[in-house]
């Protein structure tokens, strides 16, 4: 925490925040206008930003005339309460470690991925309640780290992608005993609608759901379809009745498509979608989240022999090195996009390198930002909330200092972090 700010620590420990301040930016990027404002102060009042007006440079503001400030940057895919590691570490950690293990290593991830310029984060899966956890803790300004909206246990069928007992032995799986929907796996549309609402039990904000296999869970198939469309249909019907936004992870195209359409909200990875999925996303309104950072990691391992199981090393070369041309078609075809990383599968804090990714594929570097900032917020439904910087908007400020729209890697070199009107991170 040597970057923190001596008052920001406090504040940040305490939750609260200075009732009234001004930062001034040498220039702020309106987000929905794509046009740099030159020379602005921006006055905050209780977290909340109360204006957005010329630049006054009054003794006390803090100064960022020297730099380009945007909104706090939103990342729709992390798992913050876990991290890569070797193959090896895995396994031990997966008989030795206990959720408190879990859950402190998780303080760590959420302060670098604030420090990144991350002010809030969609969290798509954790066990044992980690991540709704994690999240009373930032609220409660126990620790730094992104507001976060999270998806509780991710829902699986048996042996899918996030059945936590995959390649179990028998002698483990006995004593770990059959998960049900409590635990998020479910094989029946009733069982669907059990699994449901026991996250909205835990605490949850959304639903995910794996609708395909995947390339890290230890089994064969990283693309299979593993619902059928009545259970998925049973998911998002009653996720709605809660008021949950669905979110479907999905590499196979049939198991894209089905989710698309039982009515998901969003589809992530989706690597490979076909002429009928870019459709299907573009009449139903689905929001596509490529995470593209870590199909670059995960190929990039798979030629490590030591890093990923026997299991996991074909799957990640085979659909790693494709997320990034299914982005660049996708974004061609106009289908609407919402800025996400699944950091943990890759190291957190290195978020940002997502829009270098986006933007080598094609996207110009204005749509790439739209896509972290009001893009994600509408999916997250906080659209007059989060997303710009505009009056009645909670203070989620960054500055770097030269200009993204030019060089869109200089959001990997965040300099200044305010999240509701907290300082994390000072020049």
């Amino acid at each position: 925490m040597k970057q923190l700010y001596a008052a920001g620590l406090m504040l940040a420990m305490t939750g609260a925040h200075a009732a009234t301040q001004t930062v001034d930016c040498g220039r702020l990027l309106d987000v929905k206008t794509g046009a740099w404002r030159e020379r602005v102060s921006i006055v905050i009042e209780d977290g909340v930003i109360k204006s957005v007006g010329p630049l006054t440079q009054a003794a006390g503001n803090i100064d960022l005339s020297r730099h380009s400030c945007l909104p706090g940057l939103i990342d729709m895919h992390v798992h913050l309460t876990s991290e890569t590691q070797p193959v090896v570490d895995a396994y031990r950690d997966r008989l030795t470690a206990d959720p408190a293990d879990l859950a402190y290593r998780s303080v760590r991830y959420a302060e670098r991925t604030l420090m990144a310029g991350f002010t809030t984060v969609r969290d798509l899966g954790a066990q044992d309640g980690l991540n709704v956890s994690l999240k009373r803790a930032i609220a409660a300004g126990a620790i730094p780290g992104p507001r976060m909206f999270t998806a509780g246990k991710s829902l699986a069928t048996t042996g899918g992608h996030a059945d936590p007992t995959n390649n179990l032995s028998h002698f483990l799986s006995e004593k770990v005993g059959t998960p049900g929907p409590e635990e998020g796996v479910i094989d029946s549309p009733e069982a669907g609608r059990q699994a449901v609402r026991a996250r909205y039990k835990e605490g949850a904000d959304l639903i995910k759901v794996t609708a395909t296999g995947g390339v890290l869970s230890q089994a064969a198939s990283g693309q299979n379809s593993q619902y059928t469309e009545d259970e998925l249909r049973a998911i998002v019907s009653t996720a709605k009745d809660y008021g949950f936004r669905v979110a479907a992870h999905a590499h196979g195209a049939e198991g894209l498509k089905r989710a698309l359409r039982a009515g998901v909200d969003s589809i992530e990875h989706g690597t490979l979608m076909d002429d009928e999925a870019v459709a299907l996303f573009k009449k139903s309104g689905g929001w596509y989240v490529p995470t593209i950072s870590a199909g670059r990691y995960v190929a990039d391992k798979a030629k490590d022999p030591n890093y990923y199981s026997a299991l996991v090393r074909p799957k990640a070369a085979a659909i790693g090195p494709q997320l990034q041309s299914t982005f660049a078609r996708a974004y061609k075809a106009g289908v609407k996009i919402a800025f996400g990383t699944d950091a943990g599968v890759f190291p957190h804090g290195n978020n940002a390198k997502e829009f270098g990714y986006m933007v080598e594929a094609g996207m110009t570097p204005i749509d790439a930002i739209r896509a972290a900032t009001v893009h994600a917020a509408t999916l997250l439904d906080q659209p007059k909330r989060l997303g710009a910087v505009e009056a009645g908007y909670a203070a989620d400020i960054i500055a770097v200092e030269g200009d993204p729209l030019r060089d869109i890697r200089q959001l990997e070199q965040v300099k200044f972090v305010m999240k509701d009107g907290v300082v994390y991170k000072k020049l």
